[in-house]
Formats: C-alpha cells, sequence, structure tokens
C-alpha cells in the first residue's frame, strides 16, 4: 500500500509539470504584439483600408522564412507559427472595427503611424518572437505541452479577445506525435 501512494504522488507530480521557462517571454511577446494590433485597428479605422493585407503578409512570411536559419528554426515551423500570429491580430482587428462601427466611432486615442511606426514595431518583435521560439522549441512535442498554452491563455489577466486571440496565435505551437 505504501509503495503505490508513492507511486501515485510520484506520477501526479510528474503528469503535472510546471511549464518551462522559456514559455513565458514567448507569450509575453505574442501578447505585446497582439497589443499593438490595436493601433493597426485604429490606423486602418482612419484610413478605410481593409484588414487583410496579403502583399504586407507575404513580405512577413517570406521574412521569417529567410531568417528562420538564423535562429535555428526550421523556415516551416516558423512560416506557421508566423501566420497564427497575423491571423490572431487579424482577428483582434476584426473585433475592434466591428465595436467601433457599432458604437459608431473608434476611440480618441493617439495614432501612431503604421508604416513609419507600428511596423517596424512589429519587426523588431518579430526577431524576438523567432528567438523565443527557437528556446522553447525543445518543449513543443512535450506531453504537457498544451496544458502548458491552455493554463496560460486562460490566465484571468487577460480580458476575453485577447484569450481568443491569444488562443488562435498559440494554436499550432505544440507539436503532437503519435
Amino acid at each position: 500500500m505504501k509503495h503505490s501512494l508513492l507511486f501515485a504522488l510520484l506520477f501526479i507530480s510528474a503528469s503535472a509539470s510546471a511549464a518551462p521557462t522559456t514559455l513565458a517571454p514567448l507569450l509575453n511577446s505574442i501578447a505585446e504584439r497582439l497589443a499593438i494590433a490595436d493601433q493597426v485597428a485604429l490606423s486602418k479605422w482612419d484610413s478605410h483600408k481593409a484588414v487583410e493585407d496579403r502583399p504586407r503578409e507575404r513580405d512577413v512570411i517570406a521574412s521569417v522564412r529567410a531568417q528562420a536559419p538564423d535562429y535555428k528554426v526550421a523556415p516551416d515551423a516558423a512560416e506557421q507559427f508566423f501566420s497564427a500570429q497575423i491571423e490572431a491580430n487579424k482577428l483582434v482587428q476584426y473585433t475592434h472595427l466591428s465595436d467601433w462601427q457599432l458604437q459608431g466611432k473608434a476611440p480618441d486615442t493617439p495614432r501612431p503611424d503604421l508604416v513609419g511606426k507600428i511596423r517596424p514595431q512589429l519587426d523588431q518583435l518579430q526577431k524576438r518572437l523567432l528567438q523565443q521560439l527557437a528556446d522553447f522549441s525543445p518543449e513543443r512535442n512535450h506531453p504537457q505541452c498544451p496544458q502548458w498554452l491552455a493554463q496560460a491563455v486562460h490566465d484571468p489577466r487577460y480580458d476575453p479577445l485577447t484569450q481568443i486571440a491569444m488562443t488562435r496565435a498559440t494554436a499550432e505551437l505544440c507539436i503532437h506525435t503519435p
């Protein structure tokens, strides 16, 4: 009886492993990128431009594919990860634009220049995200990876939109191996 209790305790502690320290910085950068979506949405509201910008998306994907080997990340993995970031970002933008249409106006907050300020900020963040993706990569196929992400994105500090966008941004972060 004593051994089975000890085995059960060891199993519980092993199965409920804590998230690796490389996950939090990656998630913080993903959240930072999503916060920039608010500024992008304001720019799109003012300019009446579409949320979807396929040429820009192609440029971002081409850039991450080219930079990925410098960070020891497979180009396909970098493309998949950044495609998810782009989709999550668009989700935030579409939601804000819809909310502002309903209200008849956007918030009265400063509008940074999309090309001169926001995109360079996103480009810098891209390098950090590539490094953090590389740092987290050894954990992507860990059996607890989906649970780590679920716990992280359901953090009560996140509003519902951010939780949904974080879920989309991290949906393919874990690698499921049979």
